[in-house]
């Protein structure tokens, strides 16, 4: 894009220049009168016939398009004195352990170690009362076969949540019977 002009109702006339690959001239006349003027050298080079803007009342937008597919530190100056980025150290992709977490702190913890400490506490830790009960029904149904799962969904929804069977072979024969706990009645819930 070398030296195009646009205009857009109250919007500013922009000129925007990319006649170098390292340098951007943009020049913007606003709805004051008052002349922008921006001079750029730039720390990369441009493709300049990829560049582009938009100009709306309120900003101007400018794309760039980088040469090279490099991050820019900066937007401004001299490449070469620019540092180059380091490859990762071969000590550090051939070591046998894992690297350690940065710390501010003196002591350093090893946080793999801590969060397998934490998930074997978790799985010893046995709850109680119906939490258990429901523990108890996941890993029945999470370790059954699929007729062991089929066989709790349909008891469960059948019996209106008052039978829970894995017995397949049972469940899939009839319809099942409502049994509420002892002392207690079955209605409806419009009754």
């Amino acid at each position: 894009m070398q030296g195009q002009s646009m205009a857009n109702g109250d919007a500013p006339m922009l000129r925007l220049q990319t006649e170098s690959q390292l340098c951007l001239s943009v020049s913007a006349k606003l709805p004051s009168g008052n002349e922008y003027s921006l001079e750029l050298d730039l720390a990369h080079h441009l493709v300049t016939e990829q560049c582009s803007y938009k100009v709306a009342p309120s900003k101007i937008e400018i794309k760039l398009k980088k040469r090279d597919g490099l991050r820019w530190t900066v937007l401004e100056g001299n490449p070469e004195i620019e540092d180059t980025v380091q490859p990762i150290p071969r000590e550090f992709l051939q070591a046998d352990h894992p690297p350690k977490y940065p710390s501010s702190s003196k002591k350093s913890k090893d946080w793999d170690k801590m969060e397998k400490e934490i998930a074997k506490q978790e799985e010893e830790e046995k709850p109680e009362g119906e939490a258990a009960l429901n523990t108890l029904f996941q890993k029945i149904y999470g370790d059954g076969s699929d007729e062991v799962r089929r066989a709790m969904n349909k008891s469960f929804q059948e019996s209106g949540g008052t039978v829970l069977s894995t017995n397949w072979e049972e469940v899939a024969k009839k319809q099942v019977e409502r049994k509420p706990p002892d002392g207690m009645e079955w209605k409806k819930w419009d009754d």
